[in-house]
């Protein structure tokens, strides 16, 4: 395994690295005028960052906002296309993970990065084996996995295999590891996603410990709680820029959201879906609904011809509420009821038979079927539904999939196209056509205009409003307040996996959504 890492050509990025001032005497890493690009899209575009000795420093952004790859660059697993990387002020190009990690740098990913058929001693030594006359030492190896693991508090069979323990006990031994291969920057990526409230605080105790020590310590994470709790600075990026890098003084819940969401939002009142006055004619209800370590259990009735509005940012719990309510994740608490009769959604098949459709989050894996055409894709859910002893001939698929491409817009030079040669938003429209083929009555769209050009992006709006007001009852995940604002008949915000607030009439408007998202627990409850 390479242990060194190939110094800056001064020729190529100039020969000092990017200044810092007097205050700045304890930075470890700078990143400067980082630019990073694939094919036609650019993915980091100028981005800075400075990372301190003894600082817990946040890096925030919502999706493709650029996170993983400028700690893929900073860990050596991307080449950046311009800028500059300095370590203890001394300028550096990583050309892998292993270059980065002997200059100090080490990675605990939210999926932990270890081998969990092998045992601990195993995991914490793989590739550095103490030797003894030529062979392992595996004594040694078993003293030091006691000294090194009873600094994190755990005191364990370091002979066990990794997977018979928690996933916490995971997380700290994989820390543990990073911090003996590195020992200057620490980077955790989503380490508390899949950890309890206790566990949550035992790793943060860890972290604090190491701060301690002098560690760089990057936290990326999608929980605010845990940032105001844990972080000395915050830096947000937003689709591939920096937005900025404030001290967490410096800010309230309120500015950190807005830099996250967009500062350039119009924040003022949009002209409102609906009234104060609900729908008169409810189609289902909610109670008590929830997944344990997955959405905390919620209240919520669905009207018809509404357009449920869902906010909150990303890691929030929305996903989740809207894979819970189309049954792909079970509930394992509360009840639905539709139509007065209490309904189980054990599996997908539940929910369609109950007239429910779901357009995901990432339309190119769970939602279209790339090699199939266009009439294909179309037609796919409807036969299901109606079940393969009554198939479609080709000439009704036909019929069907020309209907709804007209209908829709959707441009393509023929039905039996295959569905991934089309636009982003000709796939959404796809997707959307399936559902609509089926006749349904409640749909959920999960931020169905992300990633799809402005044409396309205003006909879906145009469609939301129009499904609404033919009587269809929809929910409608977006991180684009703006457009929830323009279509929704109340709005729901979710925070911490919990549903924390309900917008109705005037309430409805990017403000209010953003202060529901960074409110406080009581202030949420007021």
């Amino acid at each position: 395994m390479p242990t060194d890492f190939r110094p800056a050509d001064p020729g190529s990025v100039g020969n000092r690295p990017p200044e810092t001032s007097g205050a700045d005497a304890n930075v470890v890493l700078v990143a400067k005028g980082i630019v990073k690009t694939f094919g036609n899209h650019t993915a980091l575009n100028n981005v800075d960052l400075a990372l301190h000795s003894g600082e817990v420093h946040a890096l925030l952004g919502e999706n493709g906002a650029g996170k993983s790859t400028l700690i893929k660059i900073i860990t050596g697993a991307y080449t950046p296309d311009h800028g500059e990387i300095s370590v203890d002020g001394v300028l550096v190009q990583f050309t892998t993970p292993q270059q980065a990690q002997s200059a100090g740098i080490g990675t605990v990913y939210q999926e932990v990065n270890l081998l969990p058929n092998m045992t601990v001693i195993d995991n914490l030594f793989i590739g550095r084996q103490p030797r003894r006359y030529g062979f392992v030492d595996r004594k040694k190896m078993a003293r030091e996995a006691h000294r090194i693991l009873s600094q994190y508090g755990l005191d364990i069979d370091v002979h066990a295999e990794l997977s018979t323990f928690s996933v916490a006990v995971q997380q700290i031994i994989a820390i543990a590891r990073a911090v003996e291969l590195s020992g200057k920057v620490l980077i955790l990526d989503e380490p508390t996603a899949s950890l309890d409230r206790t566990e949550v605080e035992k790793l943060f105790e860890i972290v604090r410990r190491l701060k301690a020590r002098g560690l760089a310590i990057v936290f990326i994470t999608h929980f605010l709680d845990q940032v105001f709790e844990l972080s000395d600075r915050v830096t947000v990026l937003r689709n591939g820029r920096l937005v900025g890098s404030e001290t967490i003084g410096d800010l309230d819940r309120t500015s950190l959201v807005r830099m996250m969401l967009g500062k350039d939002l119009a924040f003022v009142h949009a002209e409102l879906a609906a009234d104060d006055t609900e729908p008169s004619s409810p189609l289902m209800r909610f109670r008590g609904f929830g997944r344990s370590g997955s959405v905390n259990p919620f209240d919520l009735t669905v009207h018809r011809g509404e357009v449920i509005g869902v906010a909150g940012l990303l890691g929030s719990g929305r996903t989740e509420m809207a894979r819970l309510m189309f049954g792909i994740d079970t509930a394992d608490q509360g009840a639905l009821d539709i139509d007065g009769q209490k309904i189980s959604l054990r599996a997908p098949q539940d929910a369609v038979s109950q007239g429910f459709g779901f357009c995901p989050e990432d339309r190119k894996v769970d939602g279209i079927f790339g090699d199939l055409s266009v009439r294909e894709n179309i037609i796919i859910a409807m036969q299901a539904k109606l079940g393969w002893l009554q198939a479609l001939n080709r000439d009704e698929q036909m019929e069907i999939a020309e209907h709804f491409i007209e209908a829709l817009d959707i441009r393509t030079a023929s039905a039996d196209l295959p569905v991934k040669l089309l636009s982003g938003g000709n796939q959404q429209k796809v997707i959307l056509a399936r559902w609509l083929a089926t006749d349904p009555r409640f749909l959920i769209l999960d931020e169905p205009t992300r990633g799809i050009d402005v044409g396309a992006h205003a006909e879906i709006v145009r469609m939301i409003s129009r499904l609404r007001e033919d009587g269809l009852a929809l929910i409608v995940i977006s991180s684009e307040l703006d457009e929830i604002v323009s279509y929704s008949s109340r709005v729901v915000v979710m925070r911490d996996r919990s549903l924390v607030a309900e917008l109705r009439g005037a309430e409805i408007n990017p403000s209010s959504i953003v202060r529901a998202i960074a409110a406080q627990d009581a202030e949420a409850a007021e």
